[in-house]
């Protein structure tokens, strides 16, 4: 799922809605991607890399999907009843508009 969410992302890709960059990690089932999106540009990392995060988020693959592919957004349920756990929730409304979700 990741590798296809990958390919996407560059003919998705909204400049603009970042004014610096800002990282992102994802872990999503086994698997983690590290996201850095910057006003002009991104760049995605499988894995986690050393560099400070913006946002941490983590949740299953069937999640994140409902949440690219079907534009469900998640309410405070979700968080709260542990089907996403994140650091930093009010980021990841800006980091879907980057990429046109």
């Amino acid at each position: 799922m990741i590798e296809i969410m990958i390919s996407e992302m560059e003919a998705a890709f909204c400049k603009g809605v970042f004014d610096a960059e800002t990282v992102f990690r994802f872990h999503l089932g086994e698997d983690t991607v590290t996201i850095v999106v910057g006003p002009d540009g991104y760049r995605v990392v499988r894995g986690a890399t050393p560099e400070p995060v913006d946002c941490e988020c983590t949740t299953g693959a069937d999640m994140f999907k409902r949440i690219w592919y079907d534009g469900y957004r998640p309410g405070i349920m979700d968080f709260l009843g542990g089907a996403i756990t994140c650091d930093n929730p009010f980021l990841l409304p800006a980091f879907l508009k980057a990429f046109g979700r």
